[in-house]
């Protein structure tokens, strides 16, 4: 190892030194163009800075808010066997008509369907619609299909 040394000296020697001018001149070279051009310097580190939180910010705001509700309701099962609770038509008035129109409800057919299939206006439909719903104390078609069923109503 020493022979390879001493025979090497000199070149070692040259390489050493090349590298050590050519770090002197990379260090004076980015030394130079950083204080003439400081400014672009400072303005690209801005951008840069301002561009990475800018993404951030859109990640954090473009996220979606995730929120998970569980809703506990009873649910009416209907049984095979039923029974209309005279109590409690009488109780609330709803007329034939108008409970003939409450189970087409319940069956899913929509005013027009009704109107058709109890050879009646639409019009008509819509009025005997809005008194159920009023008597039965409710605001929408499927409130009125839930409590008709909740007091034996409907099957």
């Amino acid at each position: 190892m020493l022979t390879f040394l001493a025979r090497n000296k000199l070149i070692i020697l040259y390489g050493t030194s090349l590298a050590l001018l050519l770090f002197l001149v990379k260090w004076l070279e980015l030394r130079f163009l950083i204080i003439n051009h400081a400014s672009e310097v400072y303005i690209g580190a801005i951008a840069v800075l301002f561009t990475a939180l800018g993404i951030w910010l859109a990640l954090k705001l473009t996220k979606p808010k995730i929120e998970t509700v569980v809703v506990e309701k009873a649910i009416y099962i209907a049984s095979t066997d039923f029974v209309l609770n005279e109590n409690e038509l009488t109780k609330i008035g709803l007329s034939k008509r108008e409970l003939e129109v409450l189970q087409l409800i319940a069956n899913g057919l929509s005013n027009q369907e009704i109107a058709s299939r109890l050879y009646v206006s639409l019009n008509t439909v819509k009025t005997h619609s809005s008194k159920v719903l009023e008597k039965l104390d409710v605001k929408r078609r499927t409130q009125a299909i839930e409590k008709a069923k909740r007091l034996s109503l409907i099957p």
